[in-house]
Parts: C-alpha cells; structure tokens; sequence
C-alpha cells in the first residue's frame, strides 16, 4: 500500500539575533504627510473664516441675558435684536445710502478703470511707466494722511454731509487698484483686434465697450467686486464727512448703535446689524466665484 505525501512549501527563513523570520515581509502603506498636513491646515484655515461669522449670527439670536453664555445654538432664539435695528434707528436708509455709494464707485471707477488701462496698456507714449508707478503709489498712502485735503476739497464743493462726499472719498481708494489691475489684462490681448476695429473704422469707445470688455469681463468682474467691497466697508470717509443720521453708511450706523442708557453696549444688535450687512457679500462672492477666480488667475500666467 503507497502512502501518498503532500509536499508543503518551505519557507525560506533569516537567522536574526538567534531568531527565524520570513525573508519577505508585507509592505507597510506610507503614511503621507503632505496630504494630511494639507488637510490640518485648510480646516484650521476654515475653522478660523468662517467662526467669528458664526458666532455672529449665535449672538444674533441670543436675548440680553443670553450672551454671556458660550452656547453656539442659542436656547431661546429670538428676532429682537434684527427688529431693534431698524426701530431705533433709520438702517434701511442707511443700507440704502451703502448700495448707492458702492454701485456707484464701482459703476465710475470700471468705467474710468478701462479707458484708462486702454491708454496705459496698448497706447505707447513717454512717461507710461512713471505714470504707472505713480498710480500704484497713490494706493499706498494711509487714509488719515489725505483726510485733511479730501476735507477741505470735500467743503470746497459743497458736498459736506452728503453721498457725493463719499463716493469722491471712495474713488481715492478704488481707482488707482482697478486701473494696474485691468492695465494687467489689457496688454494680454491681442493686437489682431485692434487692428481689426482700426481698419472697421471703429472709435476708442467702441473698441473698448464693444471689442475689449467682453474679452476683460472675469477681471472686470472680480476688480468691481474688490472695489465693492472696498466701498462698502470703508469708515474713515463716512465718519467724517457725514453728520447726519440720514446720510451715514453702514459702518457709521453700526458703529454708533446705543442704547437709551447710553451706559451699556447693544451687542445683540450689533451682532445682527453685522449679519445683515455682511450677507449681501457673501452672497456675491458665492455667485460670481468662478469669474472671481478666473479673473484673479488669468493675469498671472501670460500666453
């Protein structure tokens, strides 16, 4: 009778300090540290944005009692606070008075913005760059050093205490970075176009409106939105040259919200004054962030 044997595989082993191990061990995965670094670091970046927000709108809900606690949900939410605003004081109008400055700024400094980035970027003459350089520095100079001239030339006109006040005072801060930012995109385009529109018969005003600013649309997009913002958050200007309560902006009304006592801060209505101005923004932001991204992007990279 044959007995049959299995043969069983041999395992080959290493001698190591007086031990036996298989001579091929299973590959650990790595661990990459990159990646996870990159993570830690966007939500430590997220969580740092988007906190203040929220607390903002907690507190937005919260009674006078209930915003010494540190609970995010608020217990007992409630709309007084948004109420209060508008009872207390005229903020619609105030809103109101924030839209008109900032849609007009950006309405004025876009138009100026490309006729002047056409006659900087595809005119040549003598003295373009120190022109350049000297656009770009007069956004450099802090607001309290032209507060004084911006005031004397603001009485001059007679515009004290009125829009027109601010949306002259905003031009200061918004022209001079919308035209090195569109000059940027001009130079890009190409010359085949003008040349074009140029045997077409076609004017300046045409070629820049009709030909130039469909092409420039995603800079022209994300520069207005900056210069919106911009505008709409400024608060030096608005202290200064406007005495009326009619007349201010949003950061001057929320800045001067009381209380009848006078002897206590209204931070519930602070609070919810912030979210309903900070709102129009983010939503902004989220409708135009392809073009906002598109338009920041494409002047870096030329070609």
């Amino acid at each position: 009778m044959t007995t049959l044997h299995t043969a069983t595989p041999a395992v080959r082993t290493e001698p190591v300090e007086g031990r036996a191990r298989p001579a091929h061990r299973a590959a650990t995965p790595r661990i990459r540290w990159g990646r996870v670094g990159y993570y830690v670091a966007s939500l430590l970046f997220i969580f740092v944005s988007v906190f203040p927000f929220v607390y903002a709108v907690s507190s937005s809900f919260k009674r006078s009692t209930g915003l010494f606690s540190t609970d995010i949900f608020p217990r007992n939410p409630t709309l007084s606070n948004y109420i209060g605003v508008f009872q207390d004081q005229p903020f619609g109008q105030n809103l109101l008075n924030s839209v008109i400055v900032a849609g007009t700024v950006v309405a004025v400094s876009l138009g100026l913005a490309l006729m002047a980035a056409w006659a900087l970027g595809r005119v040549q003459f003598r003295g373009r760059g120190a022109l350049l350089m000297a656009i770009l520095s007069a956004s450099m100079f802090p607001q309290v050093a032209v507060l004084s001239g911006m005031f004397e030339l603001v009485r001059f006109f007679g515009l004290y205490d009125s829009l027109g006040a601010l949306i002259i005072a905003d031009l200061l801060l918004t022209l001079p970075f919308t035209v090195w930012v569109l000059v940027t995109f001009m130079r890009q385009l190409p010359k085949e176009l003008e040349e074009a529109a140029a045997m077409d018969g076609l004017g300046v005003f045409t070629l820049i409106f009709r030909i130039f600013m469909p092409l420039l649309w995603p800079a022209v997009v994300a520069t207005g939105l900056l210069a919106f913002i911009a505008a709409w958050n400024e608060f030096l200007f608005a202290l200064t040259f406007t005495l009326s309560t009619e007349e201010r902006t949003v950061p001057v009304a929320i800045a001067l919200i009381s209380t009848p006592s006078g002897f206590e801060l209204p931070w519930g209505k602070i609070m919810a004054a912030s979210v309903i101005v900070t709102v129009p923004l983010v939503v902004l932001v989220v409708l135009f962030q392809r073009l906002i991204v598109s338009g920041l992007s494409a002047g870096a990279v030329k070609g």
